[in-house]
């Protein structure tokens, strides 16, 4: 008979502990405006997805109490500084970094105020980005790719896949901070190969490349142009039908023999994360700088039998996936 009672004090119990959770969440009282700085071509992209769905994992509806405001410089880095200038000018409440170490200092020097995340970053110290990436200090935090660490692992993996190949071509972005870095750590790691260095700063420049060019082996060093492009520099490398590893498993998807690397997204999916605590109060200087918490190893064995090349099975072993 006191089963209504009983109901009416589990409801309240329940609205209680709803207002208390509801307390416990910060208020965003406005439509946060975070600019995406890029030399993309396009927002479409799977780390861009990435990271609009860590976006939604915080609760932002895109449109509504959210705006991304993006700036993409489609390849051409010296766009880059009008193009963070315009985000500063709006003004955004933080600016999120995509690429090499020439994006974030594009946005480094326009601004000491706004909060800056860098999705991807190379030696953040060394570049003198971050005090230290326990306590970064000033306006920027973020996440890294560890290049040179990963730059000497991609080697080891390149010289157990094609034991017999003593020349090593390195296709890398000059412009970018970050290849350069991996290249002197190939050269240091492994002084009994020859390196062949093959360049492109551009999209025209990497179509512009022959096949010929390519000698040996190819290690593809990290660039988020190359990245953009990676059909291109699949199907040039697949042209010289030369054995390659390549920075990161999208490659690996459209035909690339073998990559190693970071899973790039979900370094975007985390930086959603440090965006959205800026937004409701904390400060980039007090938010550790963070290294990449997913790794893949992608063998494509289609590729492997179009070069005629049969991968060591300790090597399919350790691979995350297997591509037939």
């Amino acid at each position: 008979m006191r089963r209504p009672s009983i109901l009416l004090a589990s409801l309240a119990v329940h609205l209680s502990l709803a207002v208390t959770v509801e307390a416990q969440q910060p208020a965003r009282t406005k439509v946060a405006r975070v600019g995406i700085l890029s030399p993309a071509e396009t927002d479409r992209t799977p780390v861009f997805d990435a990271f609009r769905q860590g976006l939604r994992d915080h609760g932002y509806v895109e449109g509504s109490d959210i705006i991304l405001e993006f700036r993409l410089a489609r390849g051409n880095y010296g766009a880059l500084p009008t193009l963070v200038s315009e985000l500063v000018a709006l003004p955004v409440d933080v600016i999120l970094t995509d690429g090499d170490t020439s994006v974030a200092q594009a946005a480094i020097k326009a601004t000491r105020s706004i909060p800056i995340v860098m999705a991807t970053s190379a030696d953040p110290v060394g570049q003198g980005f971050v005090a230290s990436l326990a306590r970064p200090g000033g306006n920027v935090t973020g996440f890294t790719l560890m290049t040179t660490e990963l730059s000497l692992r991609r080697l080891e993996l390149l010289q157990t896949a094609v034991p017999d190949a003593s020349t090593v071509t390195v296709l890398l972005n000059p412009s970018n901070h970050r290849s350069e870095l991996g290249y002197r750590a190939a050269l240091e790691a492994a002084p009994s190969l020859r390196f062949e260095r093959l360049e492109a700063a551009t999209p025209e420049a990497l179509l512009a490349l022959r096949p010929e060019a390519i000698k040996g082996a190819v290690l593809v060093l990290p660039d988020a142009m190359f990245w953009n492009r990676r059909k291109d520099n699949v199907g040039l490398i697949s042209a010289a039908r030369a054995a390659a590893l390549y920075p990161e498993r999208e490659y690996a998807d459209v035909g690339g023999l073998i990559a190693y690397g970071p899973n790039v997204p979900d370094n975007f999916r985390r930086a959603a994360g440090y965006v959205h605590r800026i937004i409701i109060g904390e400060k980039a200087a007090d938010l550790p700088v963070q290294q990449p918490a997913k790794f893949e190893f992608v063998v494509n064995l289609k590729a492997a039998k179009a070069l005629g090349l049969t991968i060591p099975p300790t090597l399919l072993a350790r691979a995350d996936e297997v591509i037939e």
